[in-house]
């Protein structure tokens, strides 16, 4: 097997539990490149360069090109714009990426996984320089409108490491050749492309009535690789926003403490 890259060749080490982030270590004139905002901190000698689009070679193809495979990213909910972290100085440096909110980062060998994965949006936290960060756009109507992710996902290709974040604990699922894992919309971090993504309608009047798990659910049919979270980030927020935006008037009040026993708060 051929093992040589066409990307820059990163080492990297992950740090921390719930609240991570990846440190990746630059030969001379290596690069990293990541989304706006994800840099924690640096060596001095990394030099920081914001780019147009990703950088990858599928982007010199002149400025329409790089107009075209920039903008796409834009449909991805991304900035047109990535930073690049190029070690310019003697001996290698490093350059350190924190995650956005609790969860886990997934190292991603593109070379050993075909050189594509198909990932939900804003999943996307850095990679070597060569990787292409564009859009998959989800063939299936039914995938598209009740996929949990819309008609747009994230593509990404190279030969290179790329990191990925998501919520909550990350497990990686190998699928065999017709095998089936049904899963809740939200919970799809990424998946290979030979894995077929559909949408299934939940089943039974009291399920979609009082079941709390909406009108769908995502099956994911191998064979190939997916990656799952326990937590997306917008059940999280949509329980904040709950908790939040609920006022109870409780001090001084007769029934307040009674109303927090009945619903649990008070135990």
């Amino acid at each position: 097997m051929n093992t040589t890259r066409t990307n820059h060749e990163i080492d990297y080490k992950i740090y921390g539990e719930e609240l991570q982030f990846v440190e990746v270590e630059l030969d001379p004139n290596e690069t990293a490149i990541a989304e706006s905002g994800a840099m924690m901190m640096m060596d001095d000698g990394v030099q920081m360069q914001t780019i147009f689009g990703d950088g990858s070679q599928q982007q010199n193809s002149g400025l329409l090109g790089k107009l075209m495979s920039a903008g796409k990213r834009v449909l991805t909910g991304e900035s047109l714009f990535m930073t690049a972290f190029t070690n310019v100085g003697q001996g290698k440096k490093k350059v350190s990426f924190a995650a956005p909110y609790t969860g886990k980062i997934i190292p991603i060998d593109l070379q050993q996984l075909g050189g594509t994965i198909i990932a939900q949006k804003d999943a996307f936290l850095c990679a070597a320089k060569g990787v292409s960060v564009g859009i998959h756009f989800q063939k299936k109507l039914g995938t598209g409108i009740f996929g949990g992710e819309g008609f747009i996902m994230e593509k990404i290709q190279g030969d290179g490491m790329a990191f990925l974040h998501a919520g909550g604990f990350i497990i990686e699922r190998e699928l065999k050749p017709g095998e089936i894992l049904k899963i809740d919309t939200g919970c799809i971090v990424a998946y290979t492309p030979s894995v077929d993504f559909d949408i299934e309608f939940v089943r039974g009047i009291k399920n979609i009535v009082f079941g709390g798990e909406g009108l769908f659910f995502a099956t994911l049919r191998g064979p190939g690789k997916v990656w799952i979270q326990s937590l997306p980030i917008s059940r999280l927020a949509s329980r904040i926003v709950a908790y939040g935006t609920w006022h109870r008037k409780e001090e001084g009040g007769i029934l307040g403490g009674l109303g927090n026993i009945l619903d649990g708060d008070g135990l």
